[in-house]
């Protein structure tokens, strides 16, 4: 099964090949996506990703996560989120979300077990 690729980012909107969905902050991993709720781990700009926000996509298979920190890298990334990362054995890159979608789409056509978190404001 492969990643979807990013089809289209612009602040505020994602849409991911393959969903209806237009996204403001997401999840994917090969074979799906969804909205990325922060309510549900109660992230915050600062601390920022935690690894309760990866965790699903690590539990997809991944190789390699993405995570794209918003248009002004306003989104924290803590070293307990890239260590916790590391420690499962993914390669973890943590990029401006544009750079971070050109990064994952350039994996997924490498054929990389690519996943990915992305914030598409601040």
């Amino acid at each position: 099964m492969t990643s979807p690729e990013i089809a289209s980012l612009s602040w505020g909107q994602m849409k991911v090949q393959g969903s209806n969905t237009t996204y403001k902050d997401c999840k994917v991993w090969p074979g799906g996506s969804r909205t990325w709720d922060w309510r549900e781990t109660g992230t915050e700009h600062s601390p920022g990703v935690q690894p309760a926000d990866v965790k699903e996509v690590v539990e997809k298979g991944v190789q390699t996560l993405v995570i794209g920190r918003g248009m002004s890298e306003a989104l924290k990334v803590p070293s307990s989120t890239v260590e916790y990362l590391k420690k499962h054995g993914i390669d973890v890159r943590v990029l401006q979300t544009e750079q971070a979608v050109k990064e994952y789409n350039a994996l997924v056509a490498q054929g990389v077990r690519v996943g990915g978190v992305f914030h598409s404001t601040c």
